[in-house]
């Protein structure tokens, strides 16, 4: 049978008190007076019982914290829970457990999976966190803080299998590059564990990503390669489109004739000059065009 949260009142703590010690103080004084007076028994039996119901019902007396719960139970029964801050008075004979429903923070440790290719890579997540249904916190899992340590470390392993480290393709989510997109997927993964629990996920996201030690070196080079690939991609897109507009204009201008093989040549210089990671060394031709 699935619990739902049921929000009680309890009475006024202050009021209690008042009723509680006015009914200690009325009955010692019958009791006193009974000895210099002919009152009934009855009247003095009475007192007795109405004593110890006294003294019994000042363990009724209960205080809610700010951002806390009280989770009444009788005698095996969920009663209700008491969310209101301040000082109450509630059956005595139930047990009263208390539930934080302060925002709270953990942070996983560093958990060693493979990515979505197979590399190995530490990853670790922050996830922020409240309980929001204190029955289903206390009587639907065994201990909600260690569900909620567990079930996010369940989460993470599971998503980090699903996204590559790096993109390698245009437009590929990653765990590095897609940091929005993957904290929201993470969010609602954890959010889908732990909601049987009661507990709200307010916000998820990674706190440390990198690749596992034994190939870390690898990995790093690999990038520098990808990053360098991909800057003499730009530089010979750049140069080719410079010598495309420097041919463009000299036929415009009609500066000089050239025929293909004189066209060859200088986009070969061109593309060297432009192209190289070394300043050039221009040779001067003092002949003709041809010498």
């Amino acid at each position: 049978m699935q619990l739902q949260e049921k929000v009680v009142k309890g009475l006024s703590g202050w009021l209690m008190v008042i009723v509680l010690v006015a009914g200690l103080v009325g009955s010692f004084l019958v009791m006193v007076g009974a000895s210099g007076q002919d009152l009934p028994e009855w009247l003095i039996a009475v007192c007795i019982p109405v004593i110890v119901v006294d003294l019994f019902c000042w363990f009724g007396l209960t205080v809610v914290q700010p951002n806390t719960a009280r989770v009444l139970v009788l005698f095996g029964n969920y009663k209700g829970s008491l969310k209101e801050q301040g000082f109450w008075w509630v059956n005595p004979l139930t047990t009263r457990r208390m539930v934080s429903l302060k925002v709270r923070n953990f942070e996983s440790g560093k958990l060693k999976v493979n990515d979505h290719i197979g590399n190995p890579i530490e990853i670790a997540t922050i996830v922020v966190w409240r309980v929001v249904e204190t029955a289903e916190a206390m009587f639907r899992v065994d201990d909600y803080e260690h569900f909620v340590k567990v079930q996010t470390e369940s989460a993470v392993r599971n998503l980090a299998t699903t996204y590559p480290y790096d993109a390698h393709e245009e437009g590929q989510l990653s765990l590095r590059g897609s940091a929005t997109e993957v904290s929201h997927r993470m969010k609602q993964e954890i959010q889908e564990r732990l909601s049987e629990a009661g507990v709200e996920v307010i916000e998820a996201r990674i706190s440390h990503l990198a690749y596992a030690p034994e190939i870390a070196n690898a990995m790093l080079r690999r990038q520098q390669a990808t990053a360098i690939i991909a800057a003499r991609q730009k530089i010979v897109e750049g140069a080719v489109g410079m010598v495309e507009m420097a041919l463009d204009l000299l036929n415009a201008k009609q500066v000089v004739q050239l025929d293909e093989e004189r066209k060859a040549a200088m986009v070969s210089n061109l593309l060297v000059v432009l192209c190289s990671d070394r300043d050039a060394q221009p040779v001067v031709n003092a002949g003709t065009l041809y010498q």
